[in-house]
This record gives structure tokens, sequence and C-alpha cells, in this order.
């Protein structure tokens, strides 16, 4: 059970005011407020779910005092609603981190398939009001129009013949690798910087020798 100071610990950590801390637990800010200032004694539902969105945010609280960030740590999302957390997971680091990133072999109708075209639509406006903070760096398979995230994206065309559908991709401190079955998803994360950035560094080598510029109309 996080103490008070570990909750403003951890807020601080992630960059949360009270109202980011509520959304994600589900609680009022109001609610928040009373638990930091120490006028509300949570029950232990309430601090479940504070608890759960920090270990969500890859906090890791050690003892009475202590609090840190996991490292090097591997996450499993599976199925739709799997698939949905690692959306929200990549939503919420261009949110918190900024930078670049990159995603590999993309095929338009897994996204649709797994997320819904109107659930990938939300997705897509609140990745476009992100603004110029975050770019956007997508390959897709050569001669393919349906460029759905073009909104905040730049695209280019990858060699067909070196296309398929497991998607590499690479958003703040993460790594992920994303394999698209006929009846099932599955994502593997692993948030360590090094070996983000170490791809990330291939992929705009691919992009730049390999990947197709895209014809305008």
């Amino acid at each position: 059970m996080p103490t008070i100071e570990q909750i403003r610990a951890a807020r601080a950590l992630l960059g949360w005011n009270q109202h980011d801390l509520a959304n994600k637990a589900g609680l009022s800010q109001t609610g928040i407020a009373r638990i930091e200032n120490g006028t509300n004694q949570p029950n232990s539902k309430t601090i479940e779910k504070i608890s759960k969105a920090f270990d969500e945010a890859d906090i890791e609280f050690l003892g009475d005092a202590g609090l840190r960030k996991k490292s090097g740590e591997i996450k499993v999302f599976e199925g739709v609603d799997g698939f949905r957390q690692f959306m929200n997971d990549i939503y919420n680091t261009a949110r918190e981190q900024g930078g670049e990133f990159c995603l590999h072999n993309a095929k338009p109708d897994n996204w649709y398939k797994w997320l819904g075209e109107d659930w990938f639509a939300m997705h897509s406006k609140r990745m476009s009001d992100l603004g110029d903070r975050v770019t956007f760096k997508i390959t897709a398979e050569e001669g393919n129009t349906n460029l759905i995230s073009s909104e905040f994206a730049e695209y280019r065309w990858f060699p067909a013949e070196q296309f398929d559908d497991q998607c590499i991709y690479a958003y703040g401190d993460r790594l992920a690798f994303v394999n698209f079955k006929e009846k099932d998803i599955l994502v593997r994360m692993l948030q360590d910087k090094s070996f983000s950035e170490g791809f990330r560094v291939l992929f705009n080598i691919a992009w730049d020798s390999v990947a197709i510029k895209i014809p305008q109309d």
C-alpha cells in the first residue's frame, strides 16, 4: 500500500497532476486531493485502483518510502483489450515524453480489425492533437495508399518482398513487437531506452536508403 508521500512522489516522477491520476484510477480529483492532504482515509478498493494506475505507468513502490520507474521490463498485451491498452500506452508515452516514434511494417487492415474504425478514429484524433512535440514515421507496404495515420504521421513505402504482418514499434523509451495472427494479436513491449534508440537508428537508415517516398497526387 503506497503512502501519501509515495503517491505524491510517483505523480511528480510521471509528471501527473491530481486530475491525471484521478482519470487513470477511475476516481475523482477531489478524492485524490483529500487522500493526499490526509482528510480522507482511502479504503482498500481505492488504494487498489491507485496502485494499479501507477503499476500500468511502470512505477514500483519500495517499502514505505521509496519508489522507482521500472526499466527493462517486458509487458505483454493480448487480444482486443490488450491491443487497446497498448495503443493507450503509445498515446500516454507520446504525451509525456514526446520525440520521434517509428513504426515498421504497418498494415491498416490489422489496426481496423483489432481496434475498430471508430476506436481508431478516436485514437487518431488524440494523436493529431499532440502537435509538433511528437514526430511519427511509418513504413507501409509498397503500393498501399490506405494511409490511415496520415493526419499525424509521415509514410514511406517499404519494398513488398520485404514486408510482412509483423510490426516493430519504437516509441519513447519502449520497443514493441506486434504479432498479428488470424484469431489473436500479441504485443510484447520492452521498456528499455537503449534498445528503443538502437532500433530507431536502424529504422532511420532504412528510411533514408531503402524506403520509397510516396508519390504525391
